[in-house]
């Protein structure tokens, strides 16, 4: 039987995975520009004609293969990630209508964006293995040398690319992502961050 502190993890990070994909349908719903890997996403679909939830699905997939020769080993988190994002974005797309005005837009961009960073502290806090762009992103660094940042900052630049010219919605909302999704996370990874316990120490032999 697994015990009760994974238990309490797993059901984080299924929370923070399907709270990710509503707000990534939120800011998509907005109308006003998304994250890059949305962008990609989208330019995708919409030249393919599937939908953007499967999209998803398989970005993920092709960003795990990327893993393989970087040597990075995907853990639970990192498989669940993959498989249920898309499909909870799916079930947020149809949900929410787009939004009407820019006064609505704004709205529903800022709420997307919140639950977004909440999400991604819950589904990162449970400790269960990073994203596929997470680990695409440490094996690079690894591999490279180069700083953390230079390689984020370069796939989500490559991505976003990619996406606009697909005809992916790129505006102030993935400005605005850009700027804020950072400090943002700052905040909410703290607040649910679920140290796996060190192992107590041995105790000390009596005294003879």
């Amino acid at each position: 039987m697994p015990s009760f502190p994974f238990v309490l993890r797993l059901l984080q990070l299924l929370l923070g995975l399907f709270l990710f994909g509503i707000a990534s349908a939120l800011m998509i719903r907005a109308g006003i520009g998304i994250a890059p890997w949305d962008v990609l996403a989208q330019g995708i679909s919409l030249r393919s004609g599937l939908a953007f939830g499967l999209v998803t699905n398989l970005v993920g997939v092709a960003v795990l293969l990327m893993w393989w020769p970087l040597r990075q080993r995907p853990g639970l988190g990192t498989v669940l990630n993959v498989l249920l994002i898309g499909p909870s974005a799916q079930v947020g797309l149809y949900a929410v209508p787009a939004a009407q005005g820019l006064p609505g837009q704004v709205l529903l961009f800022t709420a997307g964006l919140v639950l977004l960073a909440i999400a991604t502290g819950l589904y990162i806090g449970a400790r269960l293995g990073p994203g596929p762009r997470d680990g695409l992103m440490t094996g690079l660094h690894a591999r490279s040398g180069w700083a953390i940042w230079k390689v984020r900052t370069l796939i989500e630049a490559a991505a976003l690319a990619a996406g606009w010219c697909l005809g992916g919605n790129a505006g102030l909302g993935t400005l605005a992502f850009a700027l804020l999704i950072g400090p943002l996370c700052g905040i909410t990874l703290p607040l649910f961050d679920r140290r796996v316990p060190a192992p107590s120490p041995a105790a000390a032999p009596p005294a003879d």
